[in-house]
């Protein structure tokens, strides 16, 4: 009996995609794990995998399609059996259609500490010969990961099923030096000479983004607090890590961090809106917004109050880079408890941030910028910053966020006041 290839949730939030591309061609044999097409979500492209195996008979959907979640997108079953234009299935046998039954995709719970993996004994063996052209047997998250870390999966002997490449072979495996992360690329609009106007399609990122937005400005009572302040002190210490020549830190790094330090001591702002109640949060997950070609996404530092600056320094530049190409996992974006949005690279003196629900905050920075302000001997020209914080009003009063801001400010004045 043939077997139906739905559309998979493959994000908590996803509602529909868009299928970028096929991977399989009509009449090639497929197996279960083979990867069938590539899909863009609300957040990234992802891999839509075989739940059965046969032979790819039809595809419904074509490359360029947006399908919703559940709906039919092609049938997988064996060679020559017939399915209907429409997607019912054509087999005379009768009998009721299988479906390829998809992975649940649940929203993340963040995780309280992430467990170090074990240590590996010896080296992996050495991969059997394959012959020309054979295709290597690899799960799509053994797949993704071979990608992120440089690794030819042709040198990896598989100790799954039928020696299928599976999770723990590319963990064990050498990873290649990681390269930097890519800069933003800028997207370009070209209207056509002599037209009045063009029309885009709504790409998958700016159909949530529209739909989040509403759902943020209008129904959340949101006020806003602004405060000052000086990065003399923050200027000196990033200086002086740096100086080190042990990796690199930003002022972001810095920020996420007493950001993460000032909402353990003030968890009234470290929650979310629930309708019904109010859940506040005893871990720290910090969202940090990152630019990308068609909008914004934001990747989430995990208990960031208890990582390094260097370790946060890392996490953020590994994510946002895996952001702008579009390889984020659905947990790495899910689950953040308050977020950062920082336009000072791009000579922003202040800006108001929308929330993202249901976070009940989060904090726009502006960039770093000299001024002349009074000093005991007269004028002192000295490094400042304009913070701003949105607040959802059914969580964060105005004093509470004051006093949280207030917080925030001396840390960052006084950068010694984060390790007391």
């Amino acid at each position: 009996m043939a077997t139906k290839v739905v559309m998979e949730a493959l994000s908590p939030t996803m509602e529909e995609g868009r299928l970028v591309e096929w991977k399989k061609k009509e009449g090639d044999s497929v197996a279960v794990g083979d990867v069938l097409a590539d899909v863009e979500t609300d957040k990234a492209v992802m891999e839509l995998v075989a739940r059965a195996e046969g032979t790819l008979l039809k595809q419904v959907a074509p490359a360029g399609a947006t399908v919703p979640v559940s709906d039919i997108v092609g049938w997988i079953g064996k060679p020559g059996e017939a399915v209907g234009g429409n997607g019912a299935t054509a087999d005379k046998a009768g009998g009721t259609d299988k479906a390829q039954r998809p992975e649940p995709v649940e929203a993340p719970r963040p995780e309280r500490k992430a467990e170090a993996a074990p240590a590996v004994a010896a080296a992996p063996a050495p991969a059997p010969a394959r012959a020309e052209g054979e295709r290597v047997k690899a799960s799509p998250l053994a797949r993704r990961m071979a990608t992120e870390r440089g690794i030819d999966l042709a040198g990896i002997q598989g100790s799954g099923p039928a020696g299928r490449i599976v999770q723990r072979d590319v963990e064990s495996a050498q990873p290649a030096a990681a390269a930097p992360a890519a800069a933003a690329p800028a997207r370009v609009l070209v209207i056509p000479a002599g037209e009045p106007y063009q029309d885009v399609p709504l790409t998958q990122i700016r159909k949530t983004i529209a739909k989040r937005l509403a759902q943020s400005i209008g129904p959340i009572p949101t006020f806003y607090l602004t405060s000052e302040v000086d990065m003399e002190r923050t200027a000196d210490a990033r200086d002086a890590i740096n100086a080190s020549g042990d990796g690199k830190i930003s002022y972001n790094d810095i920020i996420i961090k007493a950001t993460a330090l000032a909402l353990k001591q003030h968890p009234e702002c470290n929650g979310w809106w629930q309708d019904d109640h109010i859940r506040y949060w005893n871990e720290v997950h910090i969202g940090m917004a990152v630019a990308v070609p068609d909008g914004l996404i934001t990747p989430i530092i995990r208990h960031a109050d208890l990582k390094t600056l260097r370790e946060i320094a890392a996490e953020a530049r590994d994510l946002a880079g895996r952001a702008r190409e579009r390889r984020l996992k659905p947990e790495e974006y899910t689950g953040s408890t308050f977020s950062i949005s920082n336009l000072g690279m791009f000579d922003i003196d202040e800006f108001t941030a929308i929330i993202n629900p249901p976070e009940a905050g989060i904090l726009a920075i502006g960039r770093i910028a000299e001024q002349t302000v009074p000093a005991a001997e007269g004028l002192e020209v000295r490094k400042r910053m304009k913070i701003t914080m949105s607040c959802d009003h059914r969580v964060i009063d105005g004093a509470t966020g004051a006093q949280f801001l207030r917080t925030l400010k001396r840390m960052l004045e006084n950068p010694l006041a984060m390790i007391w």
